[in-house]
C-alpha cells in the first residue's frame, strides 16, 4: 500500500478540518524565512517550541563538550585557512575558511572553531521540522527533530569540523528552497535556491550531487520547470556565487578540481570489502532501527513514486547514497560523505513512522540511537590509544616544545596536520614549514 500524502501548508486547525484528498501543493502558506511567526494560541506552538528547545539544548551541550576536546589535525588545518582567506584552496572550496574566520571574532578556542558545526546541525534540524510540518503535521515534525538530534551521524557532525559542516548547512537550506519551488514556485524561492546551491558549491565539491538529484527529479516528474525561465535564473545565480572559486581554479591550472578528481580515483579492481563496509556503516551512523525503517520503505514503496513530494525526498536521499556506494567499489569512502542524504532521509523516516503509527518503533529507535551516540561521545573524552592518537597529546607536545624553543628558532613538521596543530597551539601561532617529502597541500602554495 502506498502511503497517502496529507494536505500541505495549512495551520493545525485547518489540517483537522481538511480532507486527506486535498492537493499536496495547493494552499501552501508556511515560510521558513519567517519561522518565528506562530500564533500563541495554536497547538503547533507547543511542538515548534519543543523542537527549538531540543535544538538549543543540543547546541549548548555540543559547545560545552567541544571545549574539552582537542582539535584534530584537519580542524587545525582549516583554522589555518581562516587566517589566509582566499577564494579557493588546493584541497577544498573556501566556505569553511570564511565561516571559521567569522567565529574567530568570538574566540579562537576549540569550541569556537567548531561553532560552524553547531550552526549547520541546528539549521538542518529546523529545516527538517519545517518540511515535516508542511507535508504532515507539527507532531511528526517534532519526531523528525528528535530522530535527527539522536543519531550518531549528527552527534559527530556537532563535534568535528570538516568541509561537510558548511555542506550540510547549505544542503539543508537548498533542500527547503527547492521544496518551496516545487510547492509554491514564487520568484523569491528560485532566487534563494540559486544562492543556497551556489553557497553549497563553495563548501564541498560533492555538492554537485545536489545539482544532479533535483535535475533528475524534474526530468522524471516536473518537466514543466524546465520551461520556467526562473529555473535558469537560479542556475545563473549559483554560477555567479561560485565564480570566485572558478576564477581561482582557472588561475591555478584547475589544481583543486584535479586533486579531487584523482583523490576519488582508487583501485581498478572491485573492493567488495569497502562496499559492504559502507553499507554496514549506514546502520551505524543513522543507527540500526532508523536505517532499517528508511531503507525498507524506500524499497517497499518504490521510492514513493506515486507521491510527488515524497518521491522528491527519496531522490534527494538515494542519489548521494548510490553514488558513494558505487565509488566504494574502488575507493575507501569516509562515513561522513553520506551525511547530506540523511536530511531528507530523516524526513522520510519520521513521516513513515507517524503514518504507520509506529510509536514503539520510534521510541526504540531513539533509545538505541542515544545509547550509541552518547557512548561514542564518552569515548572521545578519554585517551583511547587506537582511536584518539590523532587528537590527544598534541597540545601537550607543543607546550613542551615551547619550553625549549628560542624566539629566533624556525619551526618544522613532517605533515600538514602536525604543522597546523603546532601553529594553532603555539601561543604566538608561529608559522611552521614542512621540509620533508609529504603529500602536496596548501602549504606548498603559500
Amino acid at each position: 500500500m502506498i502511503l497517502q500524502y496529507p494536505p500541505v501548508g495549512k495551520d493545525i486547525t485547518a489540517q483537522k478540518q481538511s480532507s486527506l484528498e486535498s492537493s499536496p501543493i495547493a494552499g501552501h502558506r508556511h515560510t521558513f524565512y519567517s519561522w518565528a511567526n506562530y500564533s500563541y494560541n495554536s497547538p503547533m506552538n507547543t511542538y515548534s517550541g519543543s523542537a527549538l528547545l531540543i535544538i538549543l539544548v543540543s547546541g549548548i551541550f555540543a559547545a560545552i563538550y567541544n571545549a574539552y576536546l582537542p582539535l584534530h589535525g584537519d580542524e587545525a588545518y582549516y583554522w589555518l585557512w581562516s587566517h589566509h582567506l582566499q577564494s579557493g584552496y588546493y584541497d577544498h572550496p573556501p566556505m569553511i575558511a570564511f565561516l571559521i574566520a567569522l567565529s574567530n571574532y568570538i574566540s579562537e578556542a576549540e569550541w569556537s572553531v567548531r561553532l560552524i558545526n553547531i550552526a549547520a546541525m541546528s539549521v538542518a534540524g529546523w529545516v527538517i521540522f519545517r518540511l515535516l510540518e508542511a507535508i504532515r503535521d507539527a507532531k511528526t515534525a517534532l519526531w523528525g527533530v528528535i530522530i535527527f538530534e539522536s543519531v550518531v551521524l549528527v552527534h559527530a557532525g556537532y563535534t568535528i569540523v570538516t568541509t561537510d559542516s558548511p555542506l550540510i548547512l547549505f544542503w539543508a537550506l537548498s533542500l527547503y528552497a527547492t521544496y518551496r519551488v516545487l510547492t509554491r514556485a514564487k520568484t523569491a524561492d528560485f532566487i534563494l535556491m540559486g544562492l543556497f546551491v551556489g553557497a553549497m558549491m563553495l563548501s564541498k565539491y560533492t555538492a554537485i550531487l545536489y545539482v544532479i538529484a533535483p535535475l533528475l527529479f524534474l526530468l522524471l516528474r516536473r518537466r514543466d520547470l524546465y520551461a520556467d525561465k526562473r529555473t535558469y535564473l537560479a542556475m545563473v545565480l549559483a554560477l555567479l556565487v561560485i565564480s570566485p572559486l572558478l576564477w581561482w581554479n582557472y588561475h591555478h591550472d584547475w589544481i583543486s578540481f584535479l586533486f579531487q578528481l584523482h583523490h576519488g580515483g582508487g583501485k581498478e579492481q572491485i573492493m567488495w570489502n569497502w562496499f559492504t563496509e559502507l553499507i554496514g556503516a549506514q546502520f551505524g551512523v543513522f543507527t540500526p532501527v532508523f536505517a532499517a525503517i528508511l531503507f525498507y520503505f524506500l524499497l517497499k514503496e518504490r521510492l514513493f513514486w506515486k507521491n510527488e513530494i515524497l518521491f522528491f525526498f527519496a531522490v534527494m536521499t538515494v542519489t548521494p547514497l548510490l553514488f558513494f556506494l558505487y565509488k566504494s567499489l574502488h575507493t575507501h569512502i569516509e562515513l561522513n560523505y553520506t551525511a547530506p542524504a540523511y536530511i531528507s532521509g530523516t524526513v522520510l523516516t519520521a513521516y513513515v513512522l507517524a503514518e504507520k503509527q509506529m510509536k514503539r518503533t520510534f521510541f526504540a529507535g531513539v533509545t538505541v540511537a542515544l545509547l550509541l551516540s552518547l557512548s561514542a561521545r564518552a569515548g572521545l573524552l578519554f585517551w583511547l590509544p587506537v582511536v584518539q592518537d590523532r587528537m590527544y597529546g598534541n597540545k601537550e607536545a607543543v607546550a613542551m616544545l615551547q619550553r625549549h624553543r628560542k624566539p629566533q628558532d624556525a619551526l618544522y613538521a613532517n605533515h600538514l596536520t602536525m604543522a597546523a596543530l603546532i601553529t594553532y597551539y603555539a601561543p604566538d601561532h608561529h608559522a611552521v614549514r614542512i621540509p620533508t617529502p609529504t603529500r602536496y597541500s596548501q602549504y606548498d602554495m603559500w
